[in-house]
């Protein structure tokens, strides 16, 4: 696969990495959640809930039946939450506050489909409970009125039709009274008409009275069934539970906004956090790696951690004579310690130097008075079998040019996450335009939780491929000729064999080497 087809197939987004890269800034989702919770602290301390009243209605619909589903008292809630029933609150209250303002300060809410509730809130609790009673009133007026006006506007349309029949019923009265006058003249069919017709606007008439009469009786029962059940009282405030709801919601809001603002961080800065990551933009393999230091407990062990790294390293540079720098990208206290512990490796087996040119690192002080020189750059010329380690930065703002005077080979310590993908890219290129090989990568602080592979395995291992030449390849051994046709005696005749080429080792036994590693390049 070709590097354009592996840029195709990786994905937009890696979820490992995104997933490792907000779990490195736990600090700072974590800084969020505990400020949003001391917020929604202190906002339930300093701004404490309004006193809030609540009561109970009764509503007594005409039209309830067992099938209904809530609808009606819907419509009272709407109807409760409407300007006209603000107003008329506000004007029992004589307020002069606006109705649309006052809608924001109370609710209602149907419990049953008989049964409302009301709540309000108020600067006092003396204002809430008068509140809660104005508005209860004027939903109750309101409501009543409503419902007379209906039964009324009902009543008056079946007294309507009463008087139309009744109307229509006296001239057919006269009609059969001046048929019946005519004695045996009279048409007995027409009578029957007559007679008919009188009968059906009769039983008319009768019916609309009582539908009327029933129309206004149901209106007192309305009156009479709705009202306050549950006076407005007020509701118990407990501080200790508005403090816990308000700091919970405080602390959710906060470590959202957090986790939010690592992952958009962690995009949008694209800064390698993986070893497979940091040993492919750097171009070289991952060879060690070391945890944060610690700033109180377990130095002893961060120090042993360190000295073991200190031995692959050296391991891994080991050459007579020569020089190797090593390279600090946002890890200067462990680089400058890491190496002083490769110069007390190297000095137990001839004359070691440092050449200190990292800022503020105090190589001096590290390495005290033992049998480990500092230097700075360009003080003396290097001996013969001297070997001197470069400590310097390739930080932003880095001399490119002078950093093949600090060795002929390096080793990087990156600190993960802390350069962006380009200035990573920017290191390899200048390091490869200077032709100083890397010998490896020491990844500094790395996720406990990173399994990734950090060497590449497009070419030899990096420790090699960085020290070309300093191990000399093997010669081929010489091939013994080999007879084409060679002849056999046997019963004092001479016969051909079989055609035998010469690098045809298929019968020759299997031999096993042992892996060529930097520890004995010396002896090849």
């Amino acid at each position: 696969m070709t590097s354009a087809e592996k840029a195709k197939s990786e994905p937009l987004i890696d979820l490992q990495r995104l997933v490792v890269s907000v779990r490195r800034r736990r600090r700072l989702w974590v800084a969020t959640a505990l400020l949003g919770l001391i917020a929604g602290g202190l906002v339930a301390m300093l701004l404490p809930s309004p006193p809030t009243a609540v009561a109970q209605i009764l509503v007594i619909h005409p039209d309830d039946s067992p099938t209904d589903s809530g609808t009606l008292m819907r419509t009272d809630v709407a109807v409760l939450q409407t300007t006209k029933t603000a107003g008329e609150a506000l004007k029992k209250l004589n307020s002069t506050q606006p109705p649309e303002e006052f809608l924001k300060e109370y609710e209602g809410l149907g419990l049953t489909n008989n049964v409302l509730q009301l709540t309000v809130k108020g600067k006092t609790k003396d204002e809430a409970l008068a509140r809660a009673q104005a508005i209860s009133d004027a939903f109750i007026t309101e409501y009543i009125g409503r419902n007379q006006a209906a039964a009324a506007a009902q009543q008056k349309a079946l007294l309507d039709q009463r008087n139309q029949a009744q109307n229509e019923l006296t001239p057919i009265e006269a009609s059969i009274v001046t048929e019946e006058a005519k004695g045996r003249n009279a048409n007995p069919a027409q009578l029957e008409r007559l007679y008919s017709r009188r009968a059906e606007l009769t039983s008319k008439i009768s019916d609309y009275d009582g539908r009327a009469q029933e129309a206004g009786i149901g209106t007192p029962k309305v009156a009479a069934g709705t009202q306050i059940v549950d006076a407005p009282r007020i509701l118990p405030h407990s501080l200790l539970k508005t403090l816990a709801t308000d700091a919970g919601i405080g602390f959710a809001l906060g470590l959202l906004a957090g986790l939010g603002l690592a992952a958009v961080t962690s995009v949008v800065k694209d800064r390698p956090v993986l070893r497979r990551e940091i040993s492919r933009h750097l171009g070289a393999s991952v060879i060690a790696q070391l945890p944060k230091p610690p700033r109180f407990l377990r130095r002893s062990r961060a120090v042993t951690r360190r000295q073991r790294v200190a031995a692959t390293l050296v391991r891994a540079a080991r050459q007579e004579g020569g020089s190797v720098s090593m390279l600090d990208l946002g890890a200067r206290q462990v680089t400058a310690a890491l190496a002083v512990d490769m110069a007390r490796e190297l000095a137990e087996k001839g004359p070691v130097s440092l050449v200190d040119d990292l800022p503020k690192a105090n190589l001096r002080e590290l390495a005290g008075d033992g049998p480990v020189q500092v230097l700075d750059r360009g003080d003396a010329p290097m001996a013969a079998r001297e070997r001197r380690i470069g400590v310097g930065s390739i930080e932003p703002g880095t001399a490119w040019t002078d950093l093949e005077f600090l060795g002929t080979e390096t080793i990087l310590v990156v600190r993960a996450g802390h350069a962006n993908t380009e200035w990573l890219h920017t290191v390899a290129r200048q390091l490869a335009d200077r032709r100083i090989p890397i010998i490896g990568v020491v990844v500094v602080d790395p996720d406990p939780r990173d399994h990734t592979d950090g060497t590449l395995w497009d070419g030899l291992h990096t420790a090699l491929r960085g020290r070309a030449g300093a191990v000399p390849e093997r010669p081929a051994p010489p091939v013994k000729p080999v007879e084409m046709f060679p002849r056999e005696k046997k019963n004092g005749r001479r016969h051909p064999t079989p055609y035998k080429r010469a690098d045809d080792n298929s019968d020759q036994p299997t031999k096993r080497f042992k892996p060529v590693s930097p520890d004995n390049a010396e002896a090849l």
